[in-house]
């Protein structure tokens, strides 16, 4: 199975440099806060700067791009439709969650930004961490009721998508004699990424995912997820091509000491205020329900304060989530080091990257002509490992 990567836009800020506030988005770190993005004069603003990243991307090499959405960033649809022309051959993987619409409306938009776009759009189908967060945006059902809607929901899109006739009688959705008309009908439902680790997760993975996506953690533990994925396909009899996803931050350098002399550095702007409102909102502190984050925040127990403490393997650091939020893990080392574990999650199942480094225009420059161009090279060494053991 080819391998693909990848690039994560960003859609909630980048770079670390004074200069970079109005252009790139960064954070406030005395106040806590964002500061807002520039988008609202003539001048050189944060649409043009995530037009050049996603121009990027194509140019090295990347099959596509992944548009996160929180509630303090951009909507992801309305970016995907601007970059869907200002790039070639990225595929546009568009984060949503059900709740957000419904999904008849869901598949015809999809359906127009198909024809834009060529067919490039994908989904990163969210089914919410539950919370706060998820309260904030009106969603109060629990956790299993929240992927029994995103089956229903899949289920609907995929039969209001092939045309005319459609009808369904679910629990959250009831649909008659609905579904898209010509020229909609025609274009392809978005390819579908699922994420989580609970067997209600899984199970809805198992019967609409194209990918299963989840957060970076140590080899074996990646191991895990995939091991029970590949139980609960092999349980429901599902005949369909699953491929295993990771999303994952790299800080790749011409050698190791480079690469970690600067994630210290980076460590080193994290204060109590930044790291606690990143570890509540999004490291499965506090009273998130997702079994992906519960996992990320188990790599450190909470003990944050100091960077060796969070060095969970070779060249995989847990603590990003305090840095910049989201997921924990990042691979850290030279150019060939970088490729080299990226090698070995392949060669556990992983066939699916989405990466990320700040800032993320140079980052997607330098990941895509010095690290990816090496993998390949690195899955055979992997390979010739194994067979040695063997």
């Amino acid at each position: 199975m080819a391998v693909e990567f990848l690039w994560r836009l960003p859609m909630h800020g980048d770079g670390r440099r004074a200069h970079d506030l109005h252009t790139r988005g960064e954070w406030n770190r005395q106040q806590g806060a964002r500061v807002a993005p520039k988008i609202d004069s003539d001048d050189f603003g944060y649409i043009d700067y995530l037009s050049q990243v996603a121009r990027a991307a194509d140019i090295v090499g990347f099959h596509g791009a992944l548009i996160p959405i929180f509630r303090f960033t951009e909507e992801p649809w309305v970016v995907a439709a601007a970059l869907a022309r200002e790039t070639r051959n990225l595929r546009l993987l568009i984060a949503l969650q059900p709740c957000f619409v419904h999904p008849a409306y869901a598949a015809q938009m999809a359906a127009s930004l198909q024809r834009i776009s060529r067919g490039r759009v994908e989904w990163n189908v969210i089914t919410g961490g539950g919370g706060a967060d998820q309260r904030a945006y009106g969603d109060f059902i629990d956790h299993d009721s929240r992927y029994a809607r995103t089956d229903e929901f899949l289920q609907v899109v995929k039969g209001y998508s092939a045309g005319s006739g459609f009808n369904f009688d679910g629990r959250f959705y009831q649909i008659e004699d609905g579904g898209l008309l010509p020229p909609l009908a025609s274009q392809a439902v978005p390819r579908i990424y699922l994420a989580g680790a609970s067997d209600a997760a899984l199970g809805v993975a198992a019967r609409h995912g194209d990918v299963h996506l989840s957060w970076g953690e140590p080899l074996a533990k990646q191991k895990e997820v995939i091991d029970k994925a590949r139980r609960v396909l092999d349980a429901q009899n599902a005949e369909r091509d699953l491929r295993f996803g990771m999303r994952i931050d790299v800080l790749a350098r011409e050698t190791e000491e480079q690469a970690w002399a600067e994630l210290r550095q980076m460590f080193a702007t994290v204060n109590d205020t930044t790291r606690q409102g990143h570890s509540r909102r999004t490291s499965g502190f506090g009273d998130s329900e997702s079994v992906g984050g519960q996992r990320q925040f188990a790599l450190h127990q909470g003990k944050t304060q100091h960077f060796d403490d969070l060095i969970v393997g070779p060249n995989l650091w847990a603590g990003m989530s305090q840095i910049r939020g989201g997921p924990g893990c990042v691979i850290v080392g030279s150019h060939e080091q970088v490729a080299q574990r990226l090698a070995e999650y392949v060669d556990i199942g992983v066939s699916t990257f989405i990466l990320a480094s700040n800032p993320h225009l140079e980052e997607a420059y330098r990941v895509g002509e010095e690290v990816l161009p090496l993998v390949a090279g690195a899955q055979d060494e992997v390979r010739t490992r194994g067979a040695l053991r063997a």
